[in-house]
């Protein structure tokens, strides 16, 4: 277990949790947990705004938290480090994965460990979770009184999952079937806003779908409104993610009909799946 010191005693510190994303680069969401007075940043791979949001909000940064080592999750760490307050954190901790090398990093992780955050009471878990990079790994959070909360980077996307850059497609099913098997309720914090592209792909694969034919009107819906469509939850996920049903019927003989698959080996059909999204228009 990885501790964060005891953040002092604080007359208006307030004790609920909020999250919410502050978006970067084109399609990136930066995740920032905070009680009102203190906050933690999942993947800052820009320092402006998650700067820009500790100012308007009024909040102190108190922990940066890295699935892996992509630039686009990684890039604001050293700058954020430079914040840290004397006397209140004179070290700001930034906790990722073992198995990756990131600049700034001061507390590896891997599964099994905790991830204790006084100053928010917050504690988070960990889960590895290779195959878009070979150390990626995941933070839930164990609300009390209400959902859990994944903290999944690029392993699973609402209605996708992320390339295999590093890993194989055996440690990715693996991967998302962890994920998978957490709490209905639990909810999705990915990285990137790619749902509706995600989407479309799980229509051409997973048609006849209804649970999936409802999802593509209310994701619309919101990104029509300027809302983001995320967090999703893992239900859904299971409902509606092809990446989550390849053994599926349906899915499988898409891929066998389209030339991709020609056997039933869940691997195969993982792999020929992520194949299609690779090229898919």
């Amino acid at each position: 277990m990885t501790e964060q010191p005891a953040a002092p005693a604080n007359p208006d510190q307030k004790n609920s949790l909020e999250v919410f994303p502050i978006p970067a680069f084109s399609d990136n969401y930066l995740w920032l947990i905070h009680n009102g007075t203190y906050a933690a940043v999942v993947d800052p791979g820009d320092a402006a705004p998650v700067l820009a949001a500790l100012k308007t909000h009024g909040l102190t940064l108190a922990a940066i938290l890295l699935t892996h080592h992509h630039a686009d999750h990684v890039g604001g760490v050293v700058e954020l480090t430079k914040q840290a307050v004397s006397g209140e954190f004179p070290a700001i901790p930034v906790y990722g994965p073992a198995h990756e090398k990131i600049t700034g990093m001061t507390q590896t992780l891997q599964e099994g460990d905790r991830v204790e955050l006084p100053a928010l009471g917050l504690q988070l878990s960990v889960l590895d979770v290779p195959g878009h990079t070979s150390g990626h790994i995941a933070y839930v959070s164990h609300q009390q009184d209400t959902s859990d909360w994944l903290f999944c980077g690029d392993t699973l996307f609402a209605g996708g999952c992320g390339r295999l850059f590093e890993g194989t497609p055996a440690q990715m099913v693996e991967s998302l079937a962890k994920l998978a098997s957490l709490p209905a309720d639990t909810l999705v914090f990915c990285a990137h806003e790619y749902t509706l592209s995600n989407l479309r792909f799980a229509v051409a694969v997973d048609a006849d779908n209804p649970a999936l034919v409802t999802r593509v009107k209310n994701e619309t819906a919101k990104r029509e409104r300027g809302q983001p469509t995320i967090p999703s939850t893992m239900l859904l996920e299971r409902q509606t993610n092809p990446f989550l049903r390849h053994t599926e019927t349906a899915i499988v003989r898409s891929l066998q009909n389209a030339g991709r698959l020609a056997t039933n080996d869940p691997i195969k059909a993982f792999a020929a799946l992520r194949e299609w999204k690779n090229t898919y228009k």
